[in-house]
């Protein structure tokens, strides 16, 4: 009931593609069967390099907003000094002075996502899609961003069309460019602009170009 209310009172219509939608979610079960093994490898290397130089728990996980702008809690190797609370405000950058050495490693080759396919798996994201936001700032980008709350008409995904065209997104102008391509994803998704994310992704992950 909540898509079709947005959908009637937003005027954005959901790509009425069905082959490639069932098309999609096998290329997610697909790809994500095939990374599950690196994923094991990098987790128990991570599990042992941490007691020597990254002290903490291997995993990282954080309140997102998914689809219908449900909670889910997303999964993420650690590459931040822990802490207790999220004191970051929407409108502030990212902790830099808290990414460890090899947090910072990871990110660049987008490593730290990897953990997200278990999120994949259980159905709450896809491979591609708009990046799911932290939970209590997303609350905020609903109130103040045209369109936001759209964003969440599909499963959210490890990589999508904002991450590589934009970046990261910071406070609300930012996030607000991040949504009108996040529409225009919604609108166009289809084979070909998968396959454009997908191998912009490989090269943002071999450039090392990861935040």
């Amino acid at each position: 009931m909540q898509i079709q209310k947005i959908l009637v009172n937003k005027n954005i219509k959901f790509p009425k593609y069905e082959i490639f939608w069932k098309f999609k979610r096998f290329f997610d079960l697909l790809m994500c069967t095939i990374l599950f093994p690196i994923f094991l490898i990098i987790t128990v290397g991570l599990f042992f390099l941490n007691i020597f130089i990254n002290n903490g728990p291997v995993f990282y996980i954080q309140k997102r907003m998914g689809r219908n702008c449900e909670p889910f809690y997303a999964i993420k190797f650690r590459t931040m000094e822990t802490s207790n609370v999220i004191s970051r405000k929407y409108y502030e950058s990212i902790e830099t002075d808290r990414i460890t050495p090899l947090g910072a490693k990871l990110r660049k080759l987008r490593l730290d996502e990897l953990p997200q396919i278990l999120n994949v798996f259980k159905g709450e994201m896809s491979l591609i899609g708009p990046r799911p936001d932290y939970y209590e700032h997303a609350i905020t980008f609903v109130k103040n961003i045209p369109n936001y709350r759209e964003r969440h008409l599909i499963k959210p995904g490890i990589s999508g069309l904002s991450q590589i065209r934009l970046g990261y997104a910071v406070g609300l102008s930012g996030t607000a460019k991040k949504t009108k391509i996040d529409i225009f994803y919604i609108k166009n998704a289809g084979f070909c602009l998968d396959a454009k994310i997908f191998f912009g992704t490989i090269k943002t992950i071999i450039k090392g170009l990861g935040i």
